[in-house]
């Protein structure tokens, strides 16, 4: 039996990953999260539920690998954008006590966490925004208005501002954390890419995000466009992917799709790419524990809406917490 340790149960991409990896019989599922009132918690035996340090915090790692040596934890999948750079650039120590991580490296984290590093990266080897920082040479650039600015770390869509002309991006002054991008025309799109150990591309489910509520898509639907999951096979090369991560790309003027950014993690929105054929924490759990998986896994198109299920506790199974009443969002896609 592998156990199994899935971090930011509060998510819709903790509460993803758990669904997925329960529905196998040779495998035991513990949940953490920061917040007892975390829902995905609730979904394994009250045994398996873990509480634990807000993943910004200077003692979460420690605290997880500790954790995963007490539990006898053969992999640790993380949910949340914050942790993965700390647990990364452990990987050895956690290693140490007998646990894998099913993340990608550090040097891809610190590319994708970098929207700049990432768009320097990928140009070349396939269409990406023209991308400068907010300094005096990107404000004098000879820019086609409207222009987006947008943090160069951070996720989901906070921080994002269309310029409508050259006077206003003038009066913005200057500041290097924030990075100036042709504005792309054309339909977004998601694309949820998994990656062997070796970093070939098994699989690339473009999705469109048809409703979205506070940054998560609550409607969509799978769809099978060549070029969408050329591009973003090309992005997960680029970027020395392994395992899972999510890109997102929107079409250009000239109807190629261009790179917008990518989340190296489980998106909240894995259970349509799950039912649509390409079950991703399940065939990363057998590649990380060395049973392997299938060269290409292929999909089928299919549509999804999303609605609130509720879990019925006795107030004495909350777990207590003394962290945050809510868990640092994962900014989920």
């Amino acid at each position: 039996m592998t156990r199994v340790l899935v971090t930011g149960a509060g998510g819709p991409a903790g509460v993803a990953v758990i669904r997925s990896l329960l529905a196998r019989d040779d495998v035991q599922v513990l949940a953490a999260d920061m917040d007892g009132w975390a829902s995905g918690l609730y979904l394994v035996d009250a045994a398996d539920r873990r509480i634990v340090p807000a993943g910004k915090s200077a003692g979460f790692v420690d605290e997880l690998i500790r954790l995963c040596e007490a539990d006898g934890i053969d992999v640790l999948f993380s949910t949340v954008d914050v942790e993965l750079p700390g647990l990364a650039a452990r990987r050895d120590d956690l290693l140490a006590v007998g646990t894998a991580l099913a993340a990608p490296s550090i040097e891809t984290l610190t590319v994708c966490l970098d929207k700049y590093l990432l768009a320097e990266r990928c140009a070349g080897s396939l269409a990406v925004p023209e991308t400068r920082l907010l300094n005096a040479d990107g404000v004098a650039h000879d820019w086609t208005f409207p222009v987006i600015i947008k943090p160069r770390s951070g996720a989901g869509s906070r921080g994002v501002r269309l310029i409508p002309d050259r006077e206003t991006l003038e009066s913005l002054g200057t500041d290097e954390s924030i990075l100036i991008q042709e504005n792309l025309p054309g339909d977004e799109f998601s694309v949820d890419v998994l990656a062997a150990l070796d970093g070939s591309v098994i699989a690339a489910v473009p999705r469109s995000r048809e409703r979205v509520d506070s940054g998560v898509s609550i409607a969509g639907r799978t769809v099978k466009r060549d070029e969408l999951s050329r591009t973003a096979a090309d992005v997960a090369r680029a970027i020395g992917l392994t395992g899972v991560a999510n890109v997102q790309l929107r079409y250009s003027t000239a109807g190629i799709p261009a790179l917008l950014e990518v989340n190296p993690r489980f998106p909240g929105a894995m259970p349509l790419t799950i039912a649509a054929g390409v079950d991703m924490p399940s065939l990363l759990l057998d590649l990380v524990t060395g049973v392997g998986a299938p060269a290409t896994v292929d999909f089928v198109e299919l549509a999804n809406v999303r609605f609130l299920e509720d879990v019925f506790l006795d107030p004495s199974d909350v777990l207590v917490s003394e962290n945050a009443a809510h868990a640092e969002g994962p900014g989920e896609e």
